[in-house]
């Protein structure tokens, strides 16, 4: 699997009747985060998944297996399905793109959050992912600029690598990269390392 590789099919969502329950990954399941389960992507792939109905996206991470269903190729959580307007539907046709790699300690706290309206040092939804050609690993997305800012100031140089801030004129969130990684495999590594919590890979 690699960034950048697409797939067209049906989704579906699940919920309620999973809340609380261990997924395949082994982790807790929470409705409300942004996770999804897919029979073959491995664990913590971090998909961008484009409702083609309505253009609306979400971004989700892979920590469960299904759907158990032949014509359907991901079961989005509650919480993803919202975002993408297909509750009431209960089914939508979706486009899936791979954009990074997570690692198995990244919990919730940096892909999955709520966006955040409060304070300088919380950390928003992940939303729209950069594209490109070089690999960084995105370590905080802020509401607020003053987060970003505090968290780039903070890594400006952090080991071989340095900080960037991008603003999304889609949702205006801050993102806060850690750049200079020399290969895709490189930036997985770190990611995975458990340095920062969340962190996962992007094409710049």
């Amino acid at each position: 699997v690699a960034v950048g590789e697409t797939a067209d099919g049906i989704a579906s969502w699940y919920g309620p009747g999973f809340h609380g329950k261990k997924t395949s990954n082994g982790e807790i399941y929470n409705q409300n985060a942004l996770t999804a389960a897919h029979k073959t992507l491995p664990m913590n792939t971090i998909l961008k998944v484009t409702n083609l109905n309505n253009n609306r996206q979400v971004t989700v991470r892979v920590n469960d297996r299904g759907p158990f269903v032949n014509n359907r190729i991901i079961d989005l959580s509650k919480g993803a399905a919202s975002q993408i307007d297909m509750i009431a539907s209960g089914t939508a046709p979706v486009r899936l793109e791979v954009i990074g790699f997570g690692s198995s300690n990244s919990g919730n706290n940096i892909v999955h959050s709520n966006v955040n309206y409060g304070n300088s040092g919380e950390i928003a939804n992940n939303g729209q992912i950069y594209e490109g050609g070089n690999f960084m690993v995105q370590i905080g997305a802020f509401k607020n600029p003053a987060g970003a800012q505090t968290i780039a100031a903070r890594y400006k140089t952090y080991r071989t690598y340095s900080s960037t801030i991008r603003t999304s004129s889609v949702d205006g969130l801050n993102r806060v990269f850690l750049t200079g990684f020399r290969s895709e495999d490189e930036a997985r590594d770190f990611a995975a390392s458990g340095a920062f919590a969340g962190a996962f890979v992007v094409r710049e």
